[in-house]
């Protein structure tokens, strides 16, 4: 029998970075986390499934909502006023710009993404909306463009499940926090282990299922990288949500959203 094959951490971020790539070139709102790619008839209800309120989705602007995240990350955020918040792959910028409403003029909110039609549809986004707190970064976020010690909170939403190297994300979270800081994640977790023949599809992967890391790891990898207080809250109503996300029928049974928190010492 022949050993099925998981794909390395380059050809991951390859077509990751192609897939949203071409989410951001897409002219269409609300494109969602769907088995055919992106903009496949999501309604305009998909955020509130998430946890953004109406006064939230009607905040933004127009086409910085992508429908691509898995919860609401500053739900749990508690952002105070003056703080520098950072956004792990900010796509288009919706989460970056709501951080801002929150900040109301006060602090500042960077977005760091690897794709470069991201950035620059994020930065249309800013323009459009004079928001001058708000600022994008081309990066990856395991090697953040971002000094160390400079960042009060971080966000991210449905995006570290992505990353191949999920360990060296978190190193590179603690580095840039302040003592102190702290993550706010809304993410995609395992909760028993993904069948190899899933893990293997890149379209699983692209679709934020076959690279979620298990609950246990998740813990144990923030740990090592040294931050204390871990909580991670899995939402159980979301696997429905996520078994259309992806061809393969029963995703949800093995992953769920989840909010992550965790403070640097």
């Amino acid at each position: 029998m022949t050993e099925t094959k998981l794909p390395d951490s380059e050809k991951i971020r390859d077509f990751v970075r192609a897939r949203y790539g071409a989410i951001a070139e897409q002219a269409g709102e609300n494109c969602g986390c769907t088995a055919t790619g992106c903009c496949g008839g999501q309604s305009a209800s998909y955020g509130e499934k998430l946890g953004y309120s109406a006064a939230e989705l009607a905040a933004a602007p127009a086409g910085a909502d992508l429908g691509l995240g898995c919860g609401n990350p500053l739900a749990i955020a508690s952002i105070k006023p003056g703080e520098t918040v950072l956004d792990l792959g900010s796509g288009a910028g919706f989460d970056c710009f709501l951080a801002a409403r929150q900040l109301a003029g006060t602090g500042r909110v960077i977005g760091v993404d690897m794709t470069a039609a991201m950035i620059t549809k994020a930065r249309a986004n800013a323009a459009k909306g004079g928001y001058r707190n708000v600022e994008f970064r081309l990066g990856e976020i395991e090697a953040l463009p971002v000094a160390d010690a400079t960042v009060d909170l971080i966000l991210s939403n449905c995006v570290i499940n992505l990353s191949p190297e999920k360990a060296r994300v978190f190193r590179e979270a603690l580095r840039v926090l302040k003592p102190g800081g702290r993550l706010a994640i809304a993410d995609i977790v395992a909760t028993k282990p993904l069948p190899v023949a899933l893990r293997a599809k890149l379209e699983a992967v692209g679709a934020c299922v076959a690279g979620a890391a298990h609950v246990d790891e998740l813990r144990a990898m923030l740990a090592d990288a040294g931050f204390t207080r871990v909580e991670v809250e899995t939402r159980e109503a979301s696997r429905a949500l996520i078994n259309q996300w992806t061809e393969d029928e029963g995703a949800g049974e093995f992953v769920v959203s989840a909010f992550i928190t965790a403070v640097k010492p």
